[in-house]
C-alpha cells in the first residue's frame, strides 16, 4: 500500500498547501477591494446554508446542486454571481475534504497527479469563459447542469450506474479517457455541476475501485477551486459576503460529518435534493427564456 502511493501524497499535500495560500491571498486582495473596504460582513444565511450542504456533501450528497438550489429559493445571489459564489465560497471546505480523506485510500500516483492537472487546466480555461458569460447563458448552463446532477444522483439511488472493478491504477488508452474526462469535469466545475459524483461514474467505467475515485475527486477539487476561484476574483464575478458566509459555515459542517456522523441512511435525504434540484433547473431555464424575450438587464458588480 505505501508503494501504491509512495511519498506522491506528502508531495501533493505540500502543493495543495501553496495552493490554498494562493487561494488566501487572492481572496484577501479581493476583500481589499471590495466597496465596503477590508471587512465586509458575511452573509448569516449563506454561512447556514454552507452549514447544511458541506454536512451532506461530507456524506456523500454534494454540494453544488444543493447550494444553487438555496441561493435561488433564499434569493441571497444573483444567477450570473452563482457559479463564482460557489467556486470561491466551497474552495476551503474542500481543500479540509482532501486533507482528511485522501490521506487513508490508496490509488496510483501517476494516475492521481495526471488526473488532479487535468481537472485544474480545465478550471482554470472554464472559469475564463464562464465569468464572461451573460445571465442568460449562465441560466442556461447552471440549468442544464443541474438537470445533469439530478441524473446522475437517480442513477446512483436506482444503481443502475457501474459499480466499478479492482484496480488501483489506468494505464494506456484508459488513462488518456481519464485524464480528458476530468480536464472537462475540472470545466463543468466552473458552471455549477459538482466533480464528485461525474468523477466517480467516469473512474468506475475504466474500472478502478470505486474507493480510489475519493482522492481523485476530492484532489481534484481541492486543486483545481483555488484556480477557479482566482480567474472569478479577478473578474468581480461573485458575491462576496455570501463566498464568506459558505466558507465560515462549511468548515465546522465538514469536521462534524467527518469525525462525529460519519455516516447516515440518505436515500429520503437524495430524493428530496433531487426534487429540489430539478425544480430549481426548470426555474433556471425559465427565467432565462423571460430574460432573453424581455431583454436582460446588465451586469453589475457582486455586493
Amino acid at each position: 500500500m505505501k508503494r501504491i502511493f509512495g511519498d506522491a501524497k506528502t508531495d501533493l499535500f505540500i502543493a495543495l498547501a501553496l495552493f490554498t495560500a494562493f487561494y488566501l491571498w487572492c481572496l484577501w486582495r479581493g476583500i481589499r477591494a471590495h466597496p465596503d473596504g477590508a471587512r465586509p460582513a458575511p452573509s448569516k444565511e449563506a454561512a447556514a446554508a454552507g452549514f447544511v450542504t458541506a454536512f451532506f456533501d461530507t456524506l456523500g450528497i454534494g454540494s453544488f446542486a444543493t447550494t444553487t438550489s438555496i441561493f435561488r429559493q433564499w434569493r441571497l445571489v444573483r444567477d450570473e454571481l452563482i457559479p463564482g459564489t460557489l467556486n470561491v465560497g466551497i474552495t476551503l471546505p474542500t481543500v479540509v475534504q482532501a486533507y482528511i480523506y485522501t490521506r487513508l485510500i490508496p490509488v496510483d500516483s501517476r494516475t492521481l497527479i495526471l488526473m488532479i492537472a487535468a481537472s485544474v487546466l480545465g478550471a482554470w480555461l472554464g472559469a475564463g469563459v464562464v465569468a464572461g458569460w451573460s445571465r442568460p447563458r449562465i441560466q442556461v448552463g447552471m440549468g442544464t447542469a443541474l438537470l445533469v446532477a439530478a441524473a446522475i444522483m437517480l442513477g446512483t439511488i436506482l444503481e443502475v450506474l457501474p459499480g466499478g472493478g479492482v484496480a488501483l491504477a489506468l494505464t494506456g488508452p484508459k488513462l488518456a479517457v481519464a485524464v480528458l474526462g476530468n480536464f472537462l469535469l475540472g470545466a463543468l466545475m466552473t458552471l455549477g455541476i459538482g466533480l464528485y459524483a461525474p468523477c466517480l461514474i467516469l473512474v468506475s467505467l475504466l474500472g478502478l475501485t470505486p474507493t480510489a475515485a475519493f482522492p481523485i475527486m476530492m484532489g481534484s477539487c481541492a486543486f483545481l477551486m483555488p484556480i477557479a476561484s482566482a480567474r472569478f476574483i479577478r473578474v468581480n464575478r461573485y458575491d462576496l459576503r455570501a463566498s464568506l458566509g459558505l466558507a465560515i459555515g462549511s468548515i465546522p459542517a465538514v469536521f462534524l460529518a467527518a469525525f462525529i456522523v460519519k455516516s447516515l441512511p440518505l436515500t429520503a435525504v437524495r430524493w428530496l435534493v433531487i426534487a429540489v434540484v430539478v425544480y430549481t433547473a426548470i426555474g433556471l431555464l425559465r427565467a432565462a427564456r423571460r430574460e432573453r424575450v424581455l431583454g436582460a438587464p446588465p451586469l453589475q458588480a457582486s455586493s
